[in-house]
């Protein structure tokens, strides 16, 4: 059974960082997309960034929304089985609920944004940005 798990949600102050975890288990990084979404009260969800592993390389394709371009980092440990969204110079704009996904798919691209194209999800960690 496949299962993602976040962590490391919490309160900061503008300014601050945080990094998210996304916990997998049942299925390994390789042939894998593993996304980060987010969700704002009354919006819609928005991917926030992708990392994307080809079934020979365990060095993954990263991808990043517009929102968080050079404010974030995703990264993995693939001994850990484990995602990471590190997030620096956090704004007020940027709380919302995190959610992970992941797909088993052969080539990534331009679609890492799009909601259907994800198989798995986590239930989503809080992050509140204070001003």
């Amino acid at each position: 059974e496949v299962q993602l798990v976040e962590s490391g949600g919490g309160l900061v102050q503008a300014g601050g960082s945080l990094r998210l975890s996304c916990a997998a288990s049942g299925f390994t990084f390789d042939g894998h997309a593993v996304a980060w979404f987010r969700q704002a009260p009354g919006k819609e969800l928005e991917g926030v960034s992708c990392i994307w592993f080809s079934d020979d390389s365990t060095e993954g394709t990263t991808y990043y929304g517009d929102s968080v371009e050079g404010r974030s980092t995703i990264s993995s440990d693939n001994s850990k089985n484990t995602v990471y969204l590190q997030m620096d110079s956090l704004k007020p704009e940027d709380t919302a609920v995190y959610y992970c996904a992941a797909v088993w798919t052969p080539s990534y691209g331009s679609d890492w944004d799009t909601t259907d194209e994800y198989d798995y999800w986590g239930q989503g960690t809080q992050v509140t940005v204070s001003s």
